[in-house]
Parts: structure tokens; sequence; C-alpha cells
């Protein structure tokens, strides 16, 4: 039996297809507008932040009911907290559009 963590901090990447169509349009807005409420966009389609266990049920239920399974792509990648990983930035940084992990 595998031991069950409580998450509180997470990374959420996605690819939503067809941003071509009015309906693939629809579907990016939508995903985007869903990971805004729970999560501090980071990056295009990058979102992070702190989240508490309960919320990250409804963020995974929204996002469920939102993106075509066949077709859209989302990864959450979970931490107990922020303290337990390392990042690492090269590029272009300004600090309006990341949140700091060291506080």
């Amino acid at each position: 039996m595998s031991k069950k963590y409580n998450y509180n901090y997470a990374f959420v990447f996605y690819d939503i297809a067809d941003k071509d169509s009015e309906v693939g349009k629809n579907r990016v807005a939508k995903v985007f507008k869903i990971c805004k409420k729970y999560f501090k966009h980071h990056q295009k389609s990058i979102f992070r932040g702190n989240i508490t266990p309960a919320n990250l049920i409804k963020f995974k239920s929204e996002i469920e009911k939102t993106i075509d399974k066949e077709i859209d792509f989302v990864s959450i990648v979970k931490f107990q907290s922020k303290a337990v990983f390392d990042e690492e930035t090269l590029g272009n940084i300004t600090e309006n559009d990341s949140e700091s992990i060291f506080l």
C-alpha cells in the first residue's frame, strides 16, 4: 500500500490543442482562468504556488471537466512544501513575472 502525501506546493504546465479554432481558444482561456484562480502565473502556460490539499482536488476536478483528454495535456508537479526543491532559471527573468521561492 502506497503512502498518501499532503502536497502543499505545485507547478502546473499545460498544452491545450487547437489554439487556432474557436473551441480550442475557448479551452485555452478556461484553463488559464482556472490555473490563475489557484496559482500564480509564472510564464506563458506555467503556473506555480502554494495550494491546500483540498484546493488541489478542486483544481484537478475543474481542469478535468474543461480539457479534451484526447488532445490536451496538463502536468501537475506536486511538492510537500516549496522548501524541498531547487529551481534554477536561465534567461530573461523579471521580478514582476515570477514568484520568488526564496523568502
